[in-house]
Parts: C-alpha cells; sequence; structure tokens
C-alpha cells in the first residue's frame, strides 16, 4: 500500500497541482499586497480620505457591515482573472504561432480497403 501510494503522489499530474497550488497562494499573497499597498492608496485614496479611514478593509456599513473587505476581495478577483486571461491570451496566441509554422500533414495516401478495391475492380475488368 505505501508503495502504491509513493507511485501516486510522484505522478506527474499530483506533483503539477502540488507546485500550482503553492504558486498560486504565492500569487495570491502579491495580489493582495498590489491592492492593500498600492492600488488602494492611488486610486482610492480620495474615497478613504472622505471617509476619514485609511484602509479599505475599514469601510463599512450599518457599523458591523465590513464591505470594505468585500470590495478588496472583488478588486483582488478582478486582477487575478485578468492576469490569468492575459497568460491563457498569451499560450494560445503561441500556440496557433506554432500551428501555423508547422509544415502541413502529407496527403494520406489510399487505405488498405480502397487499394484492395482497386485491385478488384482491376481483377474484374
Amino acid at each position: 500500500m505505501l508503495k502504491e501510494f509513493k507511485s501516486f503522489a510522484m505522478k506527474g499530474n499530483v506533483v503539477d497541482l502540488a507546485i500550482g497550488v503553492i504558486i498560486g497562494g504565492a500569487f495570491g499573497k502579491i495580489v493582495s499586497s498590489l491592492i492593500d499597498d498600492v492600488i488602494t492608496p492611488l486610486l482610492l485614496k480620495p474615497a478613504l480620505d472622505a471617509a476619514h479611514l485609511s484602509n479599505l478593509q475599514e469601510l463599512t456599513m450599518f457599523g458591523s457591515v465590513k464591505y470594505g473587505v468585500f470590495l478588496s476581495a472583488v478588486i483582488n478577483f478582478v486582477i487575478v482573472a485578468f492576469i490569468l486571461f492575459m497568460i491563457i491570451k498569451g499560450i494560445n496566441a503561441s500556440k496557433k504561432k506554432e500551428e501555423a509554422a508547422a509544415p502541413p500533414a502529407p496527403p494520406a495516401g489510399p487505405t488498405q480497403e480502397q487499394l484492395l478495391a482497386e485491385i478488384r475492380d482491376l481483377l474484374k475488368k
């Protein structure tokens, strides 16, 4: 059972997934820092100053509803989705270039059935 688990855990898909999760976690921290440390101070500073706040997460409604945290999460999601869209768009563009650069496949010759049918027809004549 241990040997079976080791072969399962070392398969390429499982290792790739683990690496993706780790990189995704680090990427999430980068995006959160981008939102909290760059975008919020630059773009939302006037709105935060008008509300007498220093942080987006401090925005509340009715005293306890923290919609600032929600806004921060939405901004994080939009940025991550846009970056992933751009990455996938780049990958698809490179695949199209590779397909266009690849020489076309040679025309397929007649199948065995077609050849046998031609021989049959010639023998009939």
